[in-house]
């Protein structure tokens, strides 16, 4: 990171702050002024989040008149994760969600839909979610009558590997129900947008595209509407949320959407060399290395390996003390780590899951931070395996 020594390469969990978000973010604290108001201070305001708001819009290609902000990816999620959803003259409630087991936990819990009411649908051993499972799902929901929500993920976030939403939105209409797309780790990074995947509603989260955390956005294809709002006592966004809007993450939303958008392409292209160069050293160093998802479609700029000795709380402590940031897949909220659920889904075993370790490159990284990491790798592999041979000595 800029004026630092350290490495850091943990963008799947909070990207660096781009220059364009932090001027635009500065430019709005500077102003008076609550967005709701007809003063002039007041209109400024306004402006700042309807800019932000076209710019979120063309990120994903929709339409600025169905961009909800929100306080970040897991809000929007947990908005949209309602039986509550209207699709057109079609007002009846939802009655199942059908989710990935491969799902962030915010998705997987269910939100706004009963306990009984959710089912997860298997991946295969690709980390793929499982299609014909997923259709026999809903045929079988279709013939009780029932409509269901399907949620299914853009990207994984700890595999990087890209998801069939598209198909997965067509079988979701065929049978008469809607699909909701988690998009928080593709948008900005992969060309991906409202009406190319199919999907009804999408969630977007600043932080992980160069934004300020604390900001999101729930976008909604024209049909649709949210019968069952969260936050209630005032009608901003459209009535879709209320409360003031935190105008200066907004408008420093716009500000990363934007860039990232304008330069996706070079910047996918750049984290997709730095991507191959770490694998490759990877390899060099160790030959028996396990890359998940290796072969398959994955985010440009994530790597998740199998750390060959120990486990991947040990690794990432001497990462850390090393002055590389990296991350499992697998950290929950208590910062303690655990086997990852994806990949335990994917049939991968236990102690298998609990070696993994994630390297997300970003919009600021460099060579230096590949050199570092494998750096790091090859010393913290050394002295993990003369450790187990003074153990077993």
């Amino acid at each position: 990171m800029p004026g630092s020594t350290r490495t850091y390469l943990d963008h799947n969990a909070t990207s660096a702050l781009r220059p364009e978000a932090r001027d635009a973010m500065v430019g709005a604290l500077e102003a008076a002024g609550n967005p709701s108001s007809v003063h002039a201070e007041g209109r400024a305001a306004r402006g700042r989040v309807e800019r932000a708001r076209e710019a979120v819009a063309a990120l994903v290609g929709a339409d600025a008149r169905n961009v909800v902000f929100t306080s970040g990816g897991t809000e929007a999620n947990v908005l949209a994760l309602t039986p509550g959803l209207h699709a057109g003259a079609d007002k009846r409630p939802l009655d199942r969600l059908l989710t990935s087991a491969i799902e962030h936990p915010c998705v997987l819990d269910g939100a706004r839909f009963l306990v009984d009411r959710i089912e997860r649908i298997p991946v295969l051993s690709s980390g793929i979610a499982d299609l014909d499972a997923l259709r026999g799902r809903l045929e079988d929901c279709a013939n009780r009558g029932e409509r269901v929500l399907v949620s299914l993920q853009a990207a994984n976030n700890e595999t990087g590997i890209v998801q069939p939403v598209r198909a997965a939105a067509d079988l979701a209409h065929a049978a008469g129900g809607l699909l909701h797309c988690d998009s928080v780790q593709a948008a900005g990074k992969i060309d991906f947008t409202l009406a190319g995947s199919g999907a009804d509603l999408i969630a977007l989260s600043a932080h992980k595209l160069g934004g300020p955390q604390g900001v999101g956005a729930l976008v909604l294809a024209p049909r649709i509407a949210i019968a069952e709002r969260m936050l209630r006592g005032g009608g901003q966004e459209r009535g879709a949320r209320a409360g003031t809007e935190n105008v200066a993450g907004i408008a420093g939303f716009g500000a990363a959407a934007a860039a990232a958008l304008h330069s996706r392409d070079d910047e996918a292209s750049r984290m997709a060399s730095l991507r191959a160069a770490f694998e490759a050293g990877l390899r060099e160093i160790a030959p028996e290395i396990l890359i998940i998802g290796d072969g398959e479609g994955r985010l440009p700029n994530t790597s998740l390996f199998v750390m060959p000795e120990g486990t991947a709380e040990t690794a990432l402590m001497a990462f850390d003390l090393a002055g590389v940031a990296v991350s499992s897949g697998s950290a929950c909220s208590s910062g303690k780590v655990r086997a990852s659920h994806v990949l335990l889904a994917m049939g991968i075993p236990q102690a298998v899951a609990s070696a993994a370790i994630r390297v997300s490159f970003g919009w600021n990284s460099s060579k230096n931070d590949v050199i570092n990491c494998l750096r790091v790798f090859a010393n913290t592999l050394e002295a993990l395996r003369n450790r187990r041979g003074r153990a077993a000595a």
